[in-house]
């Protein structure tokens, strides 16, 4: 199998596709990692100069040079200093093809797709030899990676840089309704009808009690207190299910914690199966708003 299954070339200031390789393979994760370059690539001026993405069999490395980004998409097996040893001997290739004149005068994507030929030759290298063929050393990026490791990012950090860097990051830190989610799962369905229901529950039995509250000289007023708390707590649960907003599993984790409390505190006016029912649909909803991911913007960078 092939460790480096593709390489790609853009300008740093705006992300311009420059040149990238031919990809002839039909891996879904390759090419989710593919549209992920594409944002990644919007956002080079607001990240560090080499990172890596890290993906479940597939990884992104990028490094950032004299105006020019090279990226590249490989199997976790492959050591990172040969990832980026693929990418210094990358960037000597496209230097020695193409001037900073003639990268800044690029006006429309892909200019250079003739690189792809020594693009597709490097890689074949690398997946054949497993090391470098031009003026670098792996010695000498092992040392490099030593003294100055890559970043390590995920692409919600590379999707907030890139909110920052376009003057959004207010917005989404706000509602957090600026980013899409995956779509809803028909667990999702059920555990928001089932959430809704837990909801009206506690607020029927909440505004019920109020009134025998007020006849017993305020005996009761922590029962209301907690049903209707608890009622509150469902319904920020559905809504963190179906939007994104920052800090999630603090928000997951918080509700659930009262929403649990309230149900122990109201032991008693509810029976041990009642008290299961509201509990495990609170622990269910945590669960699938935890699961439930951003979803990455449909964006292909291929040839």
């Amino acid at each position: 199998m092939s460790l480096i299954l593709f390489a790609f070339v853009v300008r740093f200031r705006d992300g311009l596709p420059l040149s990238a390789s031919t990809d002839f393979l039909h891996n879904k994760e390759l090419q989710e990692r593919k549209q992920q370059l594409k944002v990644i690539s919007k956002s080079l001026s607001s990240l560090p100069e080499r990172g890596t993405v890290k993906g479940h069999e597939l990884n992104i490395h990028f490094l950032s040079s004299e105006g020019v980004s090279y990226m590249t998409v490989c199997a976790c097996s492959l050591p990172a200093a040969s990832a980026f040893c693929f990418l210094e001997d990358l960037r000597w290739e496209f230097t020695a093809c193409f001037d900073n004149s003639a990268v800044a005068l690029a006006s429309r994507p892909y200019p250079f797709l003739e690189f792809d030929s020594a693009i597709q030759k490097l890689q074949q290298h690398y997946n054949q030899k497993g090391g470098p063929s031009l003026e670098v050393t792996l010695a000498e990026v092992w040392e490099d990676l030593r003294t100055s490791p890559p970043q390590v990012l995920t692409m919600e950090d590379v999707a907030l840089t890139n909110g920052a860097a376009n003057g959004h990051v207010e917005q989404t830190a706000a509602s957090g309704q600026s980013q899409r989610l995956e779509p809803v799962s028909a667990p999702g369905i059920l555990s928001l009808i089932l959430n809704i229901m837990c909801a009206a529950l506690n607020l029927i039995r909440g505004v019920h009690l109020i009134e025998y509250t007020f006849q017993d000289d305020y005996d009761g007023l922590w029962n209301v207190v907690a049903f209707l708390l608890a009622f509150l707590c469902c319904v920020c649960q559905s809504h963190l299910y179906l939007f994104h907003t920052c800090q999630k599993k603090l928000k997951s984790f918080t509700l659930l914690t009262i929403i649990i409390l309230c149900n122990a505190f109201l032991f008693g006016l509810r029976n041990i199966w009642q008290l299961a029912f509201h509990m495990s649909m609170a622990c269910l909803s945590t669960l699938l708003t935890l699961h439930r991911k951003l979803l990455d913007r449909n964006m292909d960078c291929g040839v």
